[in-house]
């Protein structure tokens, strides 16, 4: 009996010698391979030969996210099919595979319930039946190798072992790419250290031969791109006088205006306020996290296409002088190792800064000794809220003092003076000084509007309560509720209008036009106006319940004649604030121009005086000021004194009067008949006035 097996026949030979020459070509193609996508493309070329495959996939397992990778899947048939796909262990069959280092063969897709979404996602790509073998080298378990086919049952146990076996060539070639790629990721790690080395280095050559803030930015924002990924980037300095910080300098190409240099802003709720707040780098490295800052220059960002944000604090002798911001249009752009170099890079501006800001303030105070005060000194207290009112006379700081006197305070203020004074920026102060410094300050000119719409402005109306009203509006006073209102040029209200607000101010409620519901607000109003509401209401123009009304605190605001000695501020403030809106270089004002600006009387006030120096500003073409004075029409005598006070006037008229009529005051020919007054009220303005018969 003969127990050897059967000999092959010819056919069979011929079918062996093919399978292992292709079997031959895939060892090749796994040695000759440094590259995991060419490698899979001559896999699914090369293993039809072998076996039955349409689909050929390469799943590796991250250690460090806990997930298998996808990273290449190659297909022989059309399918729009391609890698980077990531799933948990527990929700793919190349996980199980890499846990249990047993192969996997399915026969029948249809019938597979576990991992329901890639086994649809294979359906629809038209596999039926797929196995996967471990792929794991000597060292360690790498993931695993997937044969798919878009047949039933293409696989059987004799094709496990041929798979295997390429499964374990396929793991020593990716184990190779992967021990090369992390060479290569070694090397470049030292280029890029050494050429940050380098760009430090350069940048610190930059920063010393220079004191210009903008200069160096400018070096190191080009240096900064070579080697992180970013499109914005600013640098903004703390101001301990204003507790905001300053816009420094600014490398952002799509601008397009919205941020300005030099402009002053606060940080909180921003990325750099984070910075400033815990003394190190702060990042935002996904859009979810740069959207959880509501900080406009973030939002800014948000909407120009940035994904990525960093604020890394300049520090020196342990405070914080400001911050280097940067941005990038990609997620995940600063890394651990790029905030380590970008702390160093910090490191170097802030003594930069340090620097520039030593010789900027030598220089202001060699200046100073050169040039009468060359910059406009802010001498008000910006912690008491009059940061925009200019001067330190005598007669402006009994204003102010009034002012803190009466802001805590809910009583109505009554704001006079010539025009062109201020009595918007006095009642913005008030207001901002208050307990309503948090709602609305509301402001309407009377003298603008035209009579017959007065009302609706200040009330509001309903729809079709005259012709043309076409919708409902609401009114100044319902806008100012829990705030303030300002009416300015309170004298030009008409008669019929001055019982309703009136009433507004004795009981907070009113009407709209054309509606008969009663509308409650709570409102503080500052009037003001350049007429004297007391001679209106003796030529009864004006109602004297409400000028009673509106007088509880007067204020009188000085004209400019009256506080000359503010003349001098207000022009080097007015000249800074144009020459920076004009970009002109201007320095200084000659002490002759000043002395001349003095003298003059101002009839138009510091409207007048702002007007002027705007003008002044165009029309200089160098550094000094160049005022024209002659459009003055500056006198050599002093100005006349000013007009006798109502008070004096009204003092004097009745003392005519009076001896006028021998001291009599009632009666038909009567000093009260005569003046047009009551008895009772002519003898209370006496006393008031203090006005006693002489004795003969």
């Amino acid at each position: 009996m003969n127990d050897r097996p059967p000999l092959p026949s010819p056919h069979e030979v011929q079918g062996d010698s093919a399978r292992y020459g292709a079997l031959l070509q895939v060892v090749e193609a796994i040695a000759t391979h440094s590259d995991l996508s060419t490698l899979i493309q001559d896999l699914a070329r090369l293993l039809p030969l072998l076996v039955p495959v349409n689909f050929v996939g390469l799943s590796l397992y991250d250690a460090q996210r806990g997930v298998m990778r996808l990273h290449v899947l190659q297909a022989n048939v059309p399918a729009d099919i391609i890698g980077g796909q990531e799933a948990p262990l527990a929700d793919t069959p190349a996980g199980l595979v890499w846990d249990t280092q047993r192969p996997l063969l399915i026969n029948d897709l249809t019938k597979e319930s576990r991992w329901p979404t890639i086994v649809g996602l294979m359906r629809e790509d038209g596999v039926q039946s797929c196995c996967l073998v471990p792929l794991t080298s000597v060292d360690r378990q790498l993931g695993a190798l997937e044969f798919s086919s878009l047949q039933p049952s293409a696989y059987g146990e004799q094709d496990l072992d041929l798979m295997q076996q390429i499964g374990r060539q396929v793991a020593v070639a990716v184990e190779n790419v992967l021990n090369r790629e992390a060479a290569n990721a070694s090397r470049r790690d030292v280029e890029r250290q050494r050429d940050r080395f380098a760009l430090l280095l350069r940048m610190t050559n930059t920063m010393a031969s220079t004191l210009d803030l903008r200069e160096v930015f400018k070096a190191v924002s080009l240096c900064l791109r070579e080697m992180v990924p970013q499109e914005y980037a600013s640098l903004i300095l703390y101001q301990s006088k204003t507790n905001r910080v300053r816009l420094e300098a600014l490398d952002f190409p799509d601008n397009e205006g919205a941020l300005t240099e030099g402009a002053m802003s606060d940080v909180a709720g921003s990325l750099a306020g984070l910075a400033f707040e815990r003394k190190r780098p702060a990042v935002a490295n996904t859009l979810p996290e740069l959207q959880s800052f509501a900080h406009a220059v973030p939002q800014l960002l948000i909407r120009k296409g940035f994904h990525s944000m960093c604020s890394l604090p300049l520090l020196s002798r342990d405070r914080v002088i400001g911050c280097l911001n940067l941005a990038s249009r990609q997620e995940q752009a600063f890394g651990e190792q790029d905030l380590a170099f970008l702390s160093q890079v910090a490191g170097q501006i802030a003594l930069a800064v340090e620097n520039a800001l030593a010789y900027q303030e030598i220089t202001e105070l060699k200046d100073r000794l050169t040039e009468e005060k060359q910059y406009l000194e802010e001498e008000i207290r910006l912690e008491h809220g009059f940061d925009d009112i200019i001067g330190d006379s005598r007669a402006l700081k009994q204003v102010l003092s009034q002012v803190e006197i009466v802001a805590p305070t809910h009583a109505t203020v009554l704001i006079q003076g010539e025009t062109g004074t201020g009595k918007e920026l006095i009642a913005r102060a008030i207001h901002r000084l208050s307990g309503r410094n948090q709602r609305t300050f509301v402001k309407l000119n009377c003298a603008a509007i035209p009579t017959g719409l007065l009302e609706s402005e200040l009330f509001g109306h309903e729809r079709g309560a005259f012709t043309g009203a076409i919708a409902q509006k609401v009114g100044r006073f319902e806008l100012a509720h829990g705030g303030t209102i300002f009416l300015d040029e309170v004298g030009e209200i008409p008669l019929e209008l001055q019982s309703k607000l009136l009433r507004v101010l004795q009981e907070q409620e009113f009407e709209r036009l054309g509606s008969t519901r009663t509308v409650h607000v709570d409102i503080r109003l500052i009037a003001a106006t350049n007429r004297d509401l007391a001679k209106l209401v003796e030529d009864h123009e004006f109602r004297s319940d409400l000028y009673y009304r509106l007088n509880v605190f007067p204020v009188t605001l000085p004209p400019l004649r009256e506080r000359r000695e503010d003349i001098p501020v207000l022009v080097r403030y007015f000249t800074q604030h144009y020459a920076a809106r004009m970009k002109k270089p201007i320095e200084s004002i000659p002490a002759a121009t000043l002395e001349a600006l003095s003298r003059y009387h101002w009839p138009g006030n510091i409207r007048e005086l702002e007007n002027l120096v705007e003008r002044a500003v165009i029309l200089t073409q160098g550094t000094h000021l160049q005022v024209p004075l002659p459009e003055l029409k500056i006198q050599a005598q002093e100005p006349s004194p000013p007009a006798t006070t109502f008070h004096d006037a009204e003092r004097d008229q009745i003392l005519r009067t009076l001896r006028d009529t021998r001291w009599v005051i009632g009666g038909p020919d009567g000093a009260a008949a005569r003046l047009g007054l009551k008895r009772t009220t002519l003898t209370s303005k006496i006393k008031k006035l203090g006005i006693s018969r002489p004795r003969e």
